[in-house]
């Protein structure tokens, strides 16, 4: 009796055994599938999606850029580039933010950004190669080109464009200035000028900079004959944009006279005027050289301050500013240049 029940259990046991190892199988694969797999979250516990997910929301996060002229835009942060001269005309650095004073519309405003760092630029250099510079002009710019190069940040980087008839990107975004000079030798002069087309590109350039100053450095007689943006266009990007254009009127001693050379210093100093920037109109090679060497040195004694107006709205409207500089004891009369307002719209400020 006892023989045949050991008998029986070992028969089932036998029997059950391949049962037993498919069902640990099925148990494994199931618990390898769970770890394979996350498990889905409830409503409550659904992420929130990420900047990275889609190429629109990175973009529409942080900073976003203008198709049309890539400026930088999403911020109410007004910012100034302001430079400061005493009455000789030398740059004066090392104030405080105490001694500066904003005003929007009138209205006093906080400053709650200031900075006085010799920091780098994103320089466009924009250099007319067209028959109204022809004989020494393109030269003697060269040539002056080359003490701005010497003088500026070490860190500054250039972008290069020449124009005639039409604009041409000759260098994107380098920090050799020798490489400037050396493109330089190798343009062809023609009749036709394009010069606010030049200027377009130089803004659109510069906004993609690496470094948040950005100037532009515009050296030419001033005329134009062959854009297809107009001098209107081209003013209102500069009120809109937060570059500085600096102009170099290249002159010879029959276009100070002429009405062409009248208007063309007329269109500097308009343009230059609008963006805080400011035109020179050397008469001989050595004011020139003087003349370059300045603008680099103005770039790196500059004060760089910030404001957010109460109540702001993108109501695309002008809104002028002024800055007040109240020098330290003992200090004569300081003289103070900045751009002078901005549209409230979602374009950089």
């Amino acid at each position: 009796m006892y023989l045949a029940k050991r008998y029986a259990t070992k028969l089932l046991l036998a029997s059950s055994l391949p049962l037993l190892i498919l069902t640990v199988a099925v148990v494994a694969r199931s618990q390898e599938t769970t770890q394979a797999k996350p498990a889905q979250p409830t409503a409550s516990q659904t992420p929130t999606p990420t900047p990275t997910q889609t190429p629109n929301q990175k973009q529409k996060l942080g900073v976003e850029l203008d198709d049309r002229t890539g400026i930088i835009t999403n911020t109410d942060l007004i910012t100034l580039t302001v430079t400061v001269t005493d009455t000789y005309g030398r740059y004066v650095s090392g104030l405080s933010k105490s001694a500066f004073s904003v005003f929007d519309d009138k209205q006093p405003q906080e400053i709650t950004f200031f900075s006085d760092d010799d920091s780098p630029v994103s320089v466009g250099v924009i250099f007319d190669v067209s028959g109204s510079m022809s004989g020494d002009k393109v030269k003697r710019a060269r040539d002056a080109l080359s003490k701005f190069i010497q003088t500026s940040h070490d860190s500054d980087e250039y972008f290069l464009i020449a124009f005639n008839s039409r604009a041409q990107l000759l260098l994107d975004k380098t920090r050799d200035g020798d490489s400037v000079l050396n493109k330089l030798t190798f343009v062809d002069t023609k009749s036709q000028t394009a010069l606010y087309d030049a200027c377009y590109l130089g803004v659109e350039k510069v906004q993609r900079g690496s470094h948040p100053k950005r100037a532009l450095l515009l050296i030419s007689d001033g005329q134009d004959n062959d854009s297809r943006y107009t001098f209107n266009e081209l003013r209102k990007l500069l009120k809109e944009s937060d570059v500085v254009l600096y102009a170099i009127g290249i002159l010879s001693g029959n276009d100070a006279g002429s009405s062409l050379g009248m208007e063309g210093q007329g269109v500097l100093d308009e343009l230059s005027g609008v963006s805080g920037g400011k035109a020179f109109f050397p008469h001989s090679a050595a004011e020139m050289d003087d003349i370059f060497e300045q603008i680099a040195l103005e770039l790196r004694h500059q004060y760089s301050i910030g404001y957010r107006p109460e109540a702001f709205q993108n109501d695309g409207k002008w809104h002028r500013v002024k800055v007040k500089v109240q020098p330290p004891r003992g200090l004569p009369r300081l003289f103070v240049r900045f751009k002078e307002g901005y549209y409230a719209t979602p374009g950089a400020r």
